[in-house]
């Protein structure tokens, strides 16, 4: 049995900035200070067992995954990591959350976030697990921070890489299979692409994660802002192609698939790319509304249902 002090105990080694007082104190005290120089960004994701993980994934992986996807959101704002609080639900399993421990600790060593602190609480035997986790950026005065709403007609559609990895990695599960193991890591380890997110900011009209499916977020896009979005590329991975193949269906499977965390970019056309920045065009924005699908140059009918919405679950892939 897990107790709270046991668990509280390995969050104190992960606990290693002043601001967090040990995880001695009831409140970590940031100094405002050293930040005073910029904007924080905040924000919290919550992971639920059946829901946003699956009860057979690995606890460090589940661990990796809960900072990965809160900083995906900073990366989304060209923000850099500040610190995390976590609130987390102790599962009974000792082994469990300490693996998930470890998963934790490897991502927040990784991308540089302090764990400030948080709370625990006991669940009833055999209700799910859950954790939650807020996390806090910063950026620099004056630095734009890019939102949703932002993308204007004429701009470029970018992604920081291909879609689908994350979908086609969580179908294999399901499946009960766990090869080619590049697509089960991009579902269970997403990359937060924090770098490139940084590097964009100061020009992008607009940019967001891709959490839920390309579809849906673009489609997102495009409410925010007022515009209308044409997709005319997917890009899929070689290990997508080989395993999928490259047919309409399955360049529509992976643009509704969701938990690939790559930022989808409206860009200004005028306005060169970083350097290095190995973004890929998958469309244009309009004047108008709503979002229009193209495949091999030709106007293609969206899916019934985009990408994945709450209420779904981990087993439930979007209907094409």
């Amino acid at each position: 049995m897990s107790s709270e002090g046991d668990f509280i105990a390995l969050m104190r080694n992960l606990a290693h900035t002043t601001a967090a007082r040990g995880l001695m104190d009831d409140a970590a005290v940031l100094d405002i200070a050293a930040l005073s120089d910029g904007s924080l960004v905040l924000t919290s994701d919550t992971l639920v067992e059946g829901v946003h993980f699956l009860e057979t994934d690995p606890a460090d992986s589940v661990g990796w995954k809960l900072a990965a996807v809160n900083l995906s959101d900073l990366a989304a704002k060209g923000a850099r990591p500040v610190g995390c609080l976590m609130n987390y639900a102790l599962s009974g399993d000792a082994i469990w959350d300490a693996e998930f421990a470890k998963g934790l600790s490897t991502a927040l060593t990784r991308y540089d976030m302090a764990l400030l602190g948080g709370d625990t609480v006991a669940m009833p035997t055999g209700a799910p697990r859950s954790m939650t986790l807020t996390a806090i950026g910063r950026v620099a005065a004056g630095a734009s921070v890019p939102s949703r709403s932002g993308a204007q007609a004429g701009d470029v559609l970018y992604v920081t890489g291909p879609v689908g990895d994350a979908g086609a990695g969580l179908k294999l599960l399901a499946a009960g299979q766990n090869e080619p193991q590049a697509l089960v890591d991009a579902y269970r380890r997403p990359q937060p692409r924090l770098d490139a997110g940084f590097a964009l900011a100061p020009h992008a009209h607009a940019m967001m994660d891709i959490s839920d499916g390309l579809l849906i977020d673009a489609q997102r896009m495009a409410q925010a802002s007022g515009v209308a979005i044409i997709v005319n590329h997917v890009p899929i991975s070689a290990p997508y192609r080989a395993l999928d193949g490259d047919s309409q269906s399955a360049l529509i499977e992976a643009a509704c698939a969701g938990d690939d965390y790559q930022l989808l970019i409206a860009w200004p056309a005028d306005q060169p790319l970083p350097p290095d920045s190995d973004l890929i065009r998958i469309g244009r924005v309009g004047a108008g509304a709503g979002l229009a699908l193209e495949i091999g140059g030709r106007p293609v009918a969206l899916p019934e249902r985009l990408g994945w919405q709450h209420g779904d679950t981990p087993s439930q892939a979007p209907t094409n």
